[in-house]
């Protein structure tokens, strides 16, 4: 009852706060809905895009890849830190100076609609086949587990979690479709800087248990138990046998790795569209370099847990990792912190789901229907429609959601690989359209046709003994080759160039360049570190 009671007041406490916050805010026009009315400040957009990205296929995923494999999962986190320093130095500049309300608007600019709407198509799959169904599935163990609710229900564990997806998927569609991008990012602020205080709860506990009231001996006890988890690098093959099977090997942070970190925080739409809703640039860089600063220290609540679970449970719970977590979080928690926990579980899940909902609306109102269907259609008709989207997709995603089960190498890592279809073509089109400018919109189209159907076919069909990340690399450079080859036979027309929009103040933070350094500093230390451990 304690769990309970806690739980409801600390999610009752987050809705009425956004709540209260919305209460002037204009949702019936475009930029009021969609994108926050341009109001987002640098604590909020960090707070937003870390818990948009942070969500329970971290929490489970991550710790359980790191309590089977090591640290090595470290790279998904710490390396996310210079990717955001490229996208505060580099794109969200140009971004804004467009007036962007989305990344597929960007390409209708630089080559035409009919490449926009291949784009918008991919993005919308791929948040239904991917993201939104793991961050489901992955919540509902998590809170199936922490709340045993089939025992209280007298029902199935399988019974149990389908309820729970069924229950979280129709928060979230509630959240998404109501409030918009502003209570998302309302939300997301306080439940994000809940989740850092929460997550990191967890190990200090468990190192306070283990040290006998140290917490510090506790964590030299669990290095000491196994010094080689906390080593970053791998050696696993990454060509060759045993490739498809490795989790990280060093070699493919150097191929396709920074080309799936680039696009997902600088081109993915649900976590640029925070920054895309920001007050002025000098915000905007404030959130994605603030960002960074959070990515480099969240290993300690997404990957330290996970090898503090080997010195508990050893190998026994190899052949089910995604268990570990929620087993450490019963284990060392105090009953009257778990509803905290699991509200701010909650709050992460509805996060991650409600901005994905909010982007495939985004991009299916004002990229597809106003483009296509209804070129005149007002801006109340596209939020009123972008609602109805919201509901449509969180319902289909419900139904998807329990068929990701039993992922054979853990539910992070297959939604890394499930990723590799569609990141790599969007990444090479917009990377593309800023740094090749004779690439025209015929060599675009090809270069997505093309990079959709090399991974799948190399990866799931054919199974080259390749891992995914080279895989990525290889299918950047041969969509980059393709794109200038048609457009040899297809050349542009004319030169793209950016224009003030004027919608927004576009100066620059002062101190941009010097944070971005420090970051990309600290990132090269972990390395040089914890990379001869073991």
């Amino acid at each position: 009852m304690l769990t309970f009671i806690s739980f409801l007041a600390f999610t009752g406490f987050v809705a009425a706060y956004a709540t209260w916050k919305l209460r002037k805010q204009n949702l019936h026009t475009q930029d009021g809905y969609f994108l926050g009315g341009r109001s987002l400040t640098g604590i909020v957009i960090a707070g937003s895009m870390l818990l948009t990205n942070i969500s329970t296929e971290h929490l489970i995923g991550m710790n359980g890849s790191a309590y089977k494999n090591g640290a090595i999962i470290i790279a998904w986190e710490v390396l996310s830190a210079v990717a955001l320093v490229i996208g505060a130095l580099y794109f969200i500049p140009r971004y804004l100076k467009m007036g962007l309300t989305t990344i597929p608007e960007y390409i209708e600019k630089r080559f035409d609609k009919p490449t926009q709407a291949i784009m918008s198509l991919i993005l919308i799959v791929s948040f239904v086949v991917t993201l939104l169904p793991i961050v489901l599935y992955t919540g509902a163990i998590n809170i199936e587990s922490i709340f045993d609710i089939s025992e209280t229900l007298n029902i199935s564990t399988k019974e149990g979690i389908w309820l729970t997806v069924v229950v979280v998927g129709s928060v979230g569609a509630v959240y998404a479709v109501f409030g918009g991008l502003k209570m998302v990012a309302l939300t997301d602020t306080i439940n994000g800087f809940g989740l850092l205080i929460a997550g990191l709860l967890v190990p200090v506990f468990a190192l306070w248990d283990i040290g006998d009231g140290s917490v510090w001996q506790g964590l030299m006890t669990v290095f000491n138990h196994a010094p080689e988890k906390f080593n970053v690098v791998s050696h696993e093959p990454s060509i060759g046998p045993g490739a498809r099977d490795s989790i990280l090997p060093i070699e493919v942070l150097f191929t396709g790795f920074m080309i799936n970190q680039l696009y997902f925080w600088t081109m993915h739409q649900s976590i640029i569209q925070r920054a895309l809703g920001a007050v002025s640039l000098k915000e905007a860089q404030k959130g994605l370099l603030f960002t960074g600063v959070l990515k480099i220290l969240i290993p300690l609540v997404i990957v330290l847990p996970g090898i503090i679970g080997f010195y508990y449970f050893g190998d026994s719970l190899f052949d089910n990792q995604d268990s570990v977590y929620p087993m450490l979080v019963k284990k060392v928690l105090p009953l009257w912190m778990t509803g905290f926990f699991v509200a701010v579980i909650m709050g992460a899940i509805l996060s991650t789901f409600n901005s994905a909902l909010n982007s495939a609306a985004t991009i299916f109102s004002l990229d597809i229907f106003r483009n296509y269907i209804k070129p005149d259609a007002s801006e109340g008709t596209l939020v009123s429609l972008g609602k109805w989207v919201s509901m449509g997709l969180a319902i289909l995603s419900i139904v998807i959601a329990p068929l990701v089960a039993n992922a054979p190498e853990g539910l992070y890592q297959l939604l890394q690989q499930l990723n590799g279809i569609f990141f790599v073509p969007m990444a090479s089109v917009i990377m593309a359209g800023f740094f090749f400018p004779r690439v025209s919109s015929a060599g675009a189209k090809a270069g997505l046709i093309f990079g959709l159907f090399f991974y799948v076919a190399t990866y799931f069909v054919w199974e080259i003994n390749l891992h995914f990340v080279h895989i990525m690399g290889l299918e950047f450079v041969l969509n980059i080759i393709v794109m200038h080859l048609v457009s040899l036979k297809y050349p542009v027309k004319s030169v793209f160039k950016i224009e003030d929009s004027g919608k927004l103040d576009i100066h620059p933070w002062k101190y941009a360049n010097v944070v971005g350094i420090i970051l990309i500093g600290i990132t090269l230390l972990i390395y040089l570190t914890l990379g001869s451990i073991g």
